[in-house]
């Protein structure tokens, strides 16, 4: 009896089900959506994250590749915007330059 050696056969690569798609449609719209949402820290970061997040997952499709990289893009920019009027209140809550609302 004749001993053949062991050669896997290459697994096929799975089938895309659409979630890179999807990831990547989801980041751009998180990013359209942190150019409004960094007026409050509290909101803009988060979204940015989640779709910086979602954007590097959006990137493994390459036909949608252009649309997550566009969602990273604007989500950077929110954050970086959440960031910068985030620090600018601390700020002047700290040095007592705040918009007094009490008369």
């Amino acid at each position: 009896m004749e001993s053949q050696p062991y050669s896997p056969s290459p697994s096929p690569a799975p089938a895309s089900g659409g979630n890179e798609r999807m990831m990547a449609i989801a980041s751009l719209v998180l990013g359209v959506i942190n150019l409004c949402a960094w007026f409050l820290p509290i909101c803009g970061v988060p979204l940015s994250i989640v779709g910086i997040v979602l954007g590097f997952l959006g990137m493994k499709d390459p036909s949608q590749k252009t649309l997550a990289i566009i969602g990273m893009v604007l989500c950077g920019l929110g954050l970086l915007a959440a960031c910068v009027n985030g620090a600018v209140g601390v700020y002047m809550a700290i040095s007592g330059k705040a918009f007094q609302f009490a008369p």
